[in-house]
């Protein structure tokens, strides 16, 4: 079924969207990673996903900024769909999709700067804030210092990579992210981080 009748990339955009939905739940961030594997977890791996789509279809013309719109609107509807799913009213739902979308443009905004820094720390500072902020808010293990290198490693590669991505598969709704690299020692790292 069609949201969005006579915008020609809406099916783009879908399946854009049903690429970032299927690598933020891979299970190696959940497992490896440290990323709580909640509402607030899975949440988070969402919006820094669409974040690298964003980022990457950023500057490339009046096309592509329309895809990209095409793409928020088609997050946006999901998540509200989400929100009313689980039974939160009409005047709540309006009030929770604001909050998420001041969350997506506070994270991206901060995702933006920390690939500018010329340190790593600013990047890793914003990770740990956004993505492991759950685990801070429910007394969780916070995760290690090679966790964070980790998780900011593989969002810079994936910038990297989408960069040399034709922008005419994005286009077309073709979309590749690099893979996560398990991390062997993750628990190991995890015990260090809570008994350190």
């Amino acid at each position: 079924m069609k949201l969005f009748p006579n915008n020609r990339h809406e099916d783009a955009a879908r399946a854009l969207y049903e690429r970032i939905v299927a690598q933020s739940r891979n299970p190696v961030f959940y497992r490896d990673y440290g990323v709580p594997d909640s509402v607030d977890g899975r949440f988070e791996m969402l919006l820094l996903h669409s974040f690298l789509v964003f980022h990457r279809l950023k500057g490339e013309g009046e096309a592509a900024k329309q895809l990209g719109q095409t793409l928020f609107d088609l997050l946006v509807f999901h998540l509200d769909q989400s929100v009313r799913v689980s039974g939160v009213g009409d005047l709540g739902a309006g009030r929770k999709m604001k909050a998420i979308g001041q969350a997506f443009y506070g994270r991206s905004k901060a995702y933006e700067t920390g690939l500018e820094a010329p340190a790593a720390v600013e990047l890793r500072e914003a990770l740990l804030r956004n993505v492991y902020g759950s685990c801070r808010d429910s007394g969780s293990a916070q995760p290690s210092a090679a966790i964070l290198e980790a998780l900011d490693s593989y969002l810079r590669t994936n910038v990297a990579a989408l960069a040399t991505q034709p922008l005419t598969d994005l286009m077309a709704g073709r979309l590749h992210f690099e893979d996560a690299e398990p991390l062997a020692d993750a628990q190991a790292v995890q015990s260090e981080a809570q008994h350190g």
